[in-house]
């Protein structure tokens, strides 16, 4: 008996194909033969624009906004061929991302054109893997903040024309005014341009809306300088005496322990500086901060714009009761607001196993508090003390300030390390009968 051989798989019903400004002579032999297959083309106008007669599936443009017509676009024409025109990449900041949510990868056909990061680099001999990547297109220019760091070379993706002169107002207003720019117009097409500059002396109206730009950062003399690790200048925020000190931050953010994509509630915001270098340790780092007073919460907004965080989400409100609804965090630090009645466990039961909890304070109240905790939970239980050097007449002492007392701890992952992480000594080692 002979076997019949297996049937060839069933191609999925919805093809994604990227294309550069060079339209349709850019595309390769499949992609062109997938668009001229199909049954309906869904796009940008100005991609649709860009396909031939020879390609006879029904033009859908993309509606405004577009990420949550997704679902119900791909619904509408279920049961036909589908191509979806996307810009360079389709899975690099572009519309791959929703339809794999939607469909799941095994939903798609993906043939993708070189993206226009690589084009970029190509153009201006930067190698891809030194050069960061910042997209504006749907996101505030501040974000753009968080990657300036003197001698970084960063492509920032356009949302419009307007995008390369808003950018060389951050660069100035951030201190990196002498930053050269490079704006790269219709890469890969017929009219493909460059247009250069710097920051403080942009001189371009704007041009093609179709254009990315490239930025060789360098700082201005006397701007100051934000390094890339916890512990940023107290002079970089904006505040009213409610900050964590910069030697004490540092330690903190070192055991709270941020990792990409971890989500940090920070309770008792202050300036909003330890939810700031949280987020800014790793670009998908999320943070959540509740303050209760207004003006400080408006402040932890300001501080997020100025520092490349402004995706920082801030809740004005009053710890535990307004914990309630907010997605659960992999770590919770408590700045403030230890004495409130229920604080600290309704924290501890939000935490998944794992979960890490740091608590700083300066009072004996709160500290008793913590201390208690300790014996319930185990953990570690510190005193951090700084002191500066000031002038003592002619001389120099030193200027202790405020001790604080720290506690950190991680939920167990299970019941064994919980029995065993939280024993207390049959004794007082002080008490000695």
């Amino acid at each position: 008996m002979t076997l019949a051989p297996p049937a060839p798989p069933v191609p999925p019903a919805v093809t994604v194909v990227g294309i550069g400004a060079d339209g349709w002579a850019g595309l390769p032999d499949a992609a062109r033969a997938a668009l001229a297959d199909a049954q309906v083309l869904i796009g940008g106008a100005r991609q649709l624009a860009l396909l031939p007669p020879a390609c006879r599936g029904r033009r859908v443009p993309w509606p405004s906004p577009l990420r949550p017509a997704v679902p119900g676009l791909l619904a509408a024409h279920a049961g036909s061929r589908i191509a979806v025109l996307a810009s360079g990449d389709p899975m690099f900041y572009g519309i791959g991302r929703a339809l794999t949510e939607v469909l799941g990868p095994d939903g798609l056909r993906i043939l993708p054109h070189p993206s226009s990061v690589s084009y970029a680099c190509a153009r201006i001999g930067w190698p891809v893997e030194d050069t960061e990547t910042v997209t504006l297109v749907g996101r505030p220019a501040a974000r753009l903040a968080a990657a300036l760091h003197e001698g970084r070379r960063v492509l920032v993706l356009s949302a419009d024309a307007d995008t390369p002169a808003l950018v060389a107002g951050l660069l100035r207003e951030r201190g990196f005014g002498p930053s050269r720019l490079r704006v790269l117009e219709q890469l890969g097409g017929a009219d493909e341009t460059c247009l250069e500059g710097t920051a403080d002396h942009w001189p371009h109206p704007p041009g093609d809306p179709l254009n990315i730009i490239a930025v060789e950062c360098r700082r201005a003399p006397g701007a100051p300088r934000l390094g890339a690790v916890p512990g940023l200048p107290d002079e970089a925020y904006e505040h009213d005496g409610q900050l964590t000190k910069r030697h004490v931050r540092a330690a903190t953010l070192g055991v709270l322990a941020p990792a990409p994509g971890e989500l940090l509630w920070d309770i008792g915001g202050g300036s909003g500086s330890i939810a700031i270098e949280w987020m800014r340790s790793h670009p998908s780092c999320r943070a959540v901060t509740v303050e209760r007073d207004p003006a400080r919460a408006a402040r932890i907004v300001r501080n997020a714009d100025r520092l490349g965080v402004p995706a920082l989400r801030v809740v004005t409100g009053r710890a535990p009761g307004d914990l309630a609804g907010l997605p659960a965090p992999d770590a919770v630090f408590i700045g403030g607001g230890l004495t409130a009645p229920g604080l600290l466990d309704a924290c501890w039961d939000a935490l998944g196993p794992g979960g890490r909890l740091v608590a700083n304070t300066v009072t004996l109240e709160s500290e008793a508090l913590l201390a208690g905790a300790h014996r319930r939970h185990g953990g570690d239980l510190v005193r951090l003390a700084v002191a500066h050097a000031v002038p003592v007449g002619g001389f120099t002492g030193w200027r202790q300030a405020m001790p604080v007392t720290q506690w950190s701890v991680r939920k167990p992952s299970t019941s064994t390390e919980a029995d065993s992480s939280a024993q207390e000594p049959a004794q007082d080692p002080g008490d000695n009968g």
